[in-house]
């Protein structure tokens, strides 16, 4: 199945996999059956892309082959097409009208030792891609289009949706599999154009990384999945480096030479959100945040250890307006194995010997009725979501009164300790000043320069003060409904795009 013809104009409009890309060959075993390589992986790329996409077979198959092939085509929720070898053009009818044509193309992707038949009727535009391990890349043969591996077929929907329209731009991305599964599922990543025009290309190790880049217009990255180490500096008065994966500095030196794409956000923009002290120090700076609010928008008193051993320690505390207890961070943010094994700490002499990674940061601890604000700054709006956080101190010591006051270790990303007898709906909101905190989100993307991230803001008791307790780079901000959430992801990374041509436009011209 699958045809000549075609040419993009409309973009792609569906895409079917003939069996023979999806099953190895190799093996000529009937009475068992194996996917090829590159199969898991296109199929988690297609299965939220946008595009109707379908899985064909011949009548007769095998039944072991069938089996695997109809189990793939439940998982993925992907459509099933049966076709006869005698009557091809039946089926070609049957998959244009499910995918009611209007002037995009149909993509049928066969191997090259497909042995159907290839539709008579010309006015069907279709295009196959043959998966050829002996191919010559994305060049085109008189049936379409040859790739080497099935990792490049996005490339190839992207650059077809890309010349549908000359408004439309290839926007690529890279994050860690399970990050990239939660964005995938909410529809922010599709590969057929949104509707701003941006289409989404996973960037994969997999395959030359500058060959990628020089198809799409802007990169998109969670950086901070790629780190393999952080190497400590020395000097007070130089920072800590960063230390990325091999694959991650490749992308590093290929965008080097790709000038023209816009990277959101510049690796250097990244650094203060993996480092807790720079972000505190940043945070110092909202004093000067010109509001008409009646409340105080800051970080909280904090003071940096090298040395949990050290006999001035309380001194320290105490002039960093720091009393106990206190809530003790490492100081590299994300990362890193250790980097969210916390503790909070009710008796100075439990410092010593304290199992929280050194550097620390050792933190205010907040009254804040345990009620939580987590902020999300796409672009120039900003969304909240109120969620459940840890007691107040009264209740905090009264609890580890039984433990003889012993330091509350934790992992903040799996055991953050909550106020079990609170309940979500009686968390208030009344004290929100939420223009204070939007000014406050406004400062921060002008002093870090990133276009998505994420903060955090309590609200002290007593005296309302609101307290920026943490800043992360593109969270997931899943609190936020899709319809709402996704359309201004895609409108942050738009503006941004836009914003970067006009300054290179400036330096142009300059």
């Amino acid at each position: 199945m699958g045809g000549g013809g075609g040419g993009g104009g409309g973009g792609v409009l569906g895409i079917l996999l003939d069996s023979s890309v999806i099953l190895d060959s190799t093996s000529n075993d009937n009475e068992t059956a194996s996917l090829r390589s590159g199969v898991d992986y296109l199929l988690r790329k297609l299965r939220h892309s946008n595009i109707p996409t379908g899985i064909c077979y011949a009548v007769g198959f095998p039944e072991a082959k069938v089996s695997l092939l109809e189990k793939l085509i439940c998982e993925f929720s992907f459509e099933r097409f049966i076709y006869n070898r005698s009557s091809i053009d039946d089926t070609v009818n049957v998959v244009s009208q499910a995918w009611e044509n209007n002037g995009g193309s149909i993509l049928h992707v066969v191997s090259n030792n497909f042995e159907g038949i290839l539709p008579n009727a010309s006015n069907f535009d279709w295009m196959n891609v043959v998966v050829n391990g002996n191919g010559d890349g994305l060049s085109k043969d008189q049936n379409g289009i040859c790739i080497k591996k099935l990792e490049e077929l996005p490339m190839i929907i992207c650059e077809l949706n890309k010349k549908s329209s000359e408004d439309n731009m290839v926007v690529g991305y890279i994050m860690k599999p399970s990050r990239e599964a939660d964005f995938a599922k909410r529809g922010a990543f599709p590969l057929n154009p949104t509707q701003n025009g941006l289409i989404f290309l996973p960037l994969t190790f997999d395959l030359p990384i500058l060959s990628q880049l020089k198809k799409v217009d802007i990169i998109i990255h969670k950086a901070t999945d790629e780190i393999s180490s952080i190497e400590r500096s020395n000097s007070c008065n130089s920072s800590s480096k960063i230390i990325y994966t091999t694959g991650m500095l490749e992308l590093q030196r290929c965008i080097g030479e790709v000038p023209d794409c816009c990277v959101i956000d510049p690796f250097d923009n990244i650094f203060p959100v993996v480092d807790r002290l720079r972000i505190q120090e940043i945070l110092l700076g909202l004093v000067e945040l010109k509001t008409e609010s009646q409340c105080n928008i800051r970080g909280p008193y904090f003071l940096k250890v090298d040395n949990f051993e050290d006999v001035e320690l309380e001194k320290r505390l105490h002039d960093a307006k720091l009393c106990l207890p206190s809530i003790v961070k490492p100081q590299v943010a994300c990362g890193v194995a250790d980097a969210h094994s916390m503790a909070i700490v009710f008796k100075a002499a439990d410092f010593p010997g304290l199992n929280v990674p050194l550097p620390a940061i050792v933190q205010e601890y907040v009254d804040h009725s345990s009620t939580l604000f987590k902020f999300y700054v796409l672009g120039e709006k900003v969304f909240y979501a109120v969620k459940n956080s840890t007691p107040n101190a009264k209740i905090l010591k009264k609890s580890s009164e039984s433990n003889q006051f012993k330091p509350l270790l934790f992992d903040s990303l799996k055991s953050l300790p909550t106020d079990g007898n609170k309940k979500p709906t009686e968390m208030k909101e009344q004290n929100l000043d939420l223009d204070l905190v939007t000014d406050a989100a406004n400062y921060l993307r002008s002093v870090l320069d990133l276009t998505i991230f994420g903060f955090d803001v309590v609200i002290e008791e007593g005296t309302r003060d609101h307290v920026i307790v943490d800043v992360n780079y593109l969270p997931s901000f899943k609190e936020v409904a899709n319809d709402v959430a996704i359309p201004s992801f895609w409108d942050a990374i738009k503006m941004k795009y836009l914003l970067f041509r006009k300054r290179e436009n400036e330096n142009c011209v300059s």
